[in-house]
């Protein structure tokens, strides 16, 4: 279950920077539940929100700062499209930079769906009446989740970019690999604490997606690692009620198994592209190869 929303008045503050190229960026910052959150906006040159926008969701514990998505931000810019890159919370105030392991965490992989709300409503405040919504990674599942899940009329399309693709078995498989520890024993601690009411209980010295010897509450435990299919974005899209484009990357290891699950996907709404040699990140020349077919699918 969504937590609900905080009813917070969208107080802006914006802070004004410029970029070595032809559109203007700029930070903006607003309250949600409590928090202060922000997201990178790049408006194309003579552009304003109120015309083509791009929502984009990093992945895991990232953040929006990241090249991969500094550079699609502005080759969206350089053909007249405007973006949105939100940093996820992740519980933290005003939160820049990769996630901070040495604190307690308390995110879940549910919050993003919540955030990705907020930016679409804050997106609205200012004039948008058309997004496409647009993730990478972990992100690429966190939008396609949304849209599947949350759909509206604001919602012209979605591309997923490199989408999580999840199972029990290869999720524990690969805990064991990274840490040499099984992870059952730890979830079904979690899972115990949860299901008691003890959801905010803190587990100490645990390894917890990319941290090492972190404490992390039981419900995040439990909401990164639980057994369930909406985890994994293809069996998502089988349900997918928007023009939907999955960008693949040839050579990337860290989601090695999309292209062949996709091949298990038959929607009408959705399509895919192969972005030959592509690494998970896309870099240089791959995110031009990127974008220009992203930017194809938006205005077809």
């Amino acid at each position: 279950m969504l937590r609900k929303l905080a009813n917070q008045p969208l107080l802006i503050t914006i802070c004004m920077i410029f970029m070595s190229f032809s559109a203007q960026a700029k930070e903006v910052k607003q309250s949600f539940n409590g928090l202060t959150v922000n997201a990178n906006v790049v408006l194309a040159e003579g552009k304003t929100l109120a015309d083509e926008v791009v929502l984009l969701t990093h992945g895991t514990t990232t953040h929006n700062g990241r090249e991969t998505y500094r550079s699609i931000q502005k080759l969206l810019a350089d053909n007249g499209i405007s973006s949105v890159a939100p940093n996820l919370s992740l519980d933290v105030n005003n939160r820049h930079g990769e996630i901070d392991c040495n604190i307690d965490q308390t995110h879940q992989h549910d919050d993003a769906m919540l955030e990705i709300g907020f930016w679409l409503d804050w997106l609205k405040s200012q004039g948008a009446k058309s997004v496409t919504l647009m993730g990478h990674s972990r992100g690429g599942n966190q939008t396609a989740w949304y849209s599947v899940e949350h759909d509206s009329d604001m919602i012209k399309n979605v591309v997923l970019i490199a989408p999580q693709t999840w199972s029990k078995q290869a999720e524990y498989a690969d805990y064991e690999k990274k840490y040499h520890q099984e992870l059952a024993p730890l979830f079904d601690k979690a899972s115990a604490l949860v299901k008691a009411g003890k959801g905010d209980t803190k587990m100490e010295n645990i390894n917890f997606i990319y941290c090492k010897d972190t404490n992390v509450s039981a419900e995040a435990f439990v909401s990164y690692y639980r057994d369930d299919n909406r985890m994994d974005t293809p069996t998502l899209l089988k349900k997918a009620v928007k023009p939907t484009l999955v960008i693949i990357g040839s050579a990337d290891t860290v989601v090695a198994d999309l292209a062949k699950k996709m091949e298990n996907v038959h929607n009408d709404n959705v399509s895919t592209y192969v972005v030959e040699d592509s690494d998970h990140f896309f870099l240089d020349l791959f995110s031009e190869d990127l974008v220009e077919n992203a930017v194809n699918f938006i205005r077809q």
